[in-house]
């Protein structure tokens, strides 16, 4: 049996690992549009790189990387993913968790609510353990908490038993041919969804609910009075009150959002309002999710890198009322800036430091609404920026790297640009 690896990173190891142990006597080849393997090769599997896509290429099964994408590869051979191995063979509950923001710190608040209860959780996808990793492992009574990307979901042709859908706007249209591709590879969430399974869904993204009424199963809304809702600064599910708001670690009102959805999600297994504060409680949130760096001479800084979209980079200017000089900008993923300088008109922003090859795009944007207090630095390092960062802000203020755009060009990833301003800040 011949098996093709389409890129090898992540997914495809653990992928290669499975499969490996399934059909020991397969052949295995990677296939890449890197010129050199980007990270060590199994001993015994072959390397064909410098592709410009996958087309007939010689094997029984073809193994897609989440990073392929699906319109790159033709074959009369079957295409699956780490993501469909584990779902054909998973028998626990599953979790699946997607949005253009959020699915990260809401599969953690999930996973942390559960665990309160004494429940065993497997978290996995982008913020875990790769999930074939798991299944040697997890046992019955355990759950899954996933969080799914539009790749992963690409070509899912199975969905979770719950799904939560949190807010979605255009992204990574730098790789999906258009908003319509990007919308449909996240409906695969709830597509195929039974009668007894769940989709808890954004009430106010109509693309959120758009992708929650495909299925069969039930739908639920948040905030909704009848479920998860806030009254009065705390915590409610219909008519039980949780608890107050501020057991919450983490600024913001999207948070507050993520959180409600996380209490629909676990609601059938864990509905005792102390066990439930005590997961929110305990959950401090996630490195580059705008966590709290250092206080400077009165003034607060925040590391957002993870907010590569300007939905999020909207949600971190909304989650503090103090003077804000924001740090935006980076690489493509195809998005529109104008809802974003609207929001940095109104939302008390005293200046913006514009960085990278959307610098341009994002000063257009911002002169088009009239805010002119910007300041477009190229690309510098790292030090340079914080640096033009402090020299805006005032005593009582916040500065906040919440680019809006991805990394790439500039840094490695999200991570590295959140490392990078995490020591620039430290530095001072």
């Amino acid at each position: 049996m011949k098996i093709a690896l389409l890129g090898y990173e992540i997914e495809n190891a653990s992928a290669y690992r499975y499969l490996a142990t399934k059909y020991p006597e397969a052949e295995f080849t990677i296939y890449d549009q890197s010129d050199e393997p980007r990270t060590e090769i199994p001993e015994g599997v072959g390397f064909v790189g410098g592709l410009a896509n996958f087309y007939d290429i010689d094997a029984d099964l073809l193994v897609r990387t989440p990073g392929v994408a699906p319109y790159k590869i033709k074959s009369d051979a079957p295409v699956t993913t780490a993501t469909k191995l584990f779902f054909e063979a998973c028998t626990l509950p599953v979790i699946g968790v997607t949005g253009s923001k959020g699915k990260g710190t809401t599969s953690s608040l999930i996973a942390s609510i559960l665990r309160a209860a004494g429940k065993t959780v497997w978290l996995v996808g982008n913020i875990g353990a790769p999930a074939l990793d798991i299944l040697s492992t997890a046992s019955e009574g355990e759950f899954v908490v996933y969080e799914l990307s539009s790749f992963q979901l690409w070509d899912l042709d199975r969905s979770p038993q719950t799904a939560v859908v949190l807010m979605i706007e255009p992204e990574h249209l730098d790789v999906h041919m258009d908003i319509d591709d990007y919308i449909s590879a996240k409906a695969n969430i709830a597509r195929y969804q039974k009668e007894g399974d769940r989709t808890i869904y954004n009430v106010d993204n109509a693309y959120s609910e758009e992708i929650a009424r495909l299925g069969e199963g039930g739908v639920i809304a948040y905030p909704d009075i009848q479920t998860a809702h806030i009254d009065g600064g705390r915590f409610y599910y219909g008519e039980t009150e949780i608890c107050s708001v501020d057991v919450l670690q983490l600024p913001g009102e999207h948070n507050r959002e993520n959180a409600l959805a996380a209490i629909d999600a676990v609601w059938p297994w864990v509905s005792e309002p102390d066990t439930i504060a005590n997961g929110l409680r305990y959950f401090e949130g996630l490195p580059h999710r705008l966590k709290f760096v250092a206080e400077i001479d009165g003034v607060r800084y925040y590391d957002d890198s993870i907010a590569t979209t300007p939905g999020s980079a909207i949600a971190a200017i909304r989650s503090f009322n103090e003077p804000k000089v924001l740090i935006l900008g980076g690489s493509s993923k195809g998005a529109e800036f104008h809802e974003l300088a609207r929001e940095v008109k109104n939302g008390n922003v005293r200046h913006i430091i514009l960085i990278g090859d959307e610098a341009p795009r994002i000063q257009t944007a911002l002169d088009q609404v009239g805010f002119h207090h910007y300041t477009n630095l190229g690309t510098p390092d790292m030090p340079t920026i914080v640096d033009a960062a402090r020299e805006h802000a005032a005593s009582g203020g916040v500065v906040i790297l919440s680019p809006a755009c991805a990394s790439f060009g500039m840094f490695k990833n999200y991570s590295d640009r959140g490392d990078q301003f995490i020591h620039a800040v430290n530095r001072m």
